[in-house]
């Protein structure tokens, strides 16, 4: 019952948090999020999501990250990228690994619209954990931590939600600070 108590806690902590960014214009990156705008014309802005933006086109998923959706996409920064082991990246973007970089990349990708507060209470409905069905074809695991929603990927890793609920025309983006890698 105390876990049920702490998990509805940091559900409505969480749901405040994504109330309060949802009332302006969130900053992401150096640049104002607008939710009038897609998943694409809002990342190309930001200064943080640059290499999520060149592993998208090199992918050819504009076309679908521009779609009506909805999408929630959990993006990672450059820096989530750069510590992937070296040369990882560089040799992603390579036309001969575009099915493993479209691969990563959708499953950074969730159908729907899922707001931080949607994916808290998943997670208090699951008694701690929640699993997410990406567009990719992963399984993701969602927790709350620290007041904090986590998201572990296919490997273990671990990427914590730095930014919630950045609202787009088509979906919803939470910024993350690791790239989520599939199971195999």
């Amino acid at each position: 019952m105390k876990l049920n108590f702490k998990i509805a806690a940091t559900a409505a902590t969480v749901a405040l948090a994504g109330c309060a960014a949802m009332a302006a214009n969130p900053m992401v990156g150096g640049a104002p999020m607008y939710a009038s705008k897609n998943i694409v014309q809002n990342a190309v802005n930001s200064d943080d999501h640059t290499t999520l933006v060149a592993a998208v086109k090199a992918a050819g998923l504009v076309p679908v990250l521009e779609g009506q959706g909805p999408f929630t996409v959990f993006a990672p920064t450059n820096e989530a990228f750069a510590a992937l082991p070296k040369g990882t990246v560089d040799s992603l973007l390579k036309p001969e690994n575009k099915d493993k970089l479209s691969k990563i990349l959708t499953c950074h990708v969730v159908a729907g619209d899922e707001m931080a507060a949607d994916l808290t209470k998943m997670v208090a409905d699951g008694g701690g954990m929640a699993k997410i069905k990406t567009v990719g074809g992963c399984t993701f695991t969602a927790m709350v931590k620290d007041a904090k929603l986590e998201i572990k990927d296919g490997q273990g890793n671990i990427a914590n939600v730095t930014i919630a609920d950045v609202k787009q025309s088509n979906g919803v983006i939470h910024v993350i600070d690791h790239v989520l890698l599939p199971a195999n």
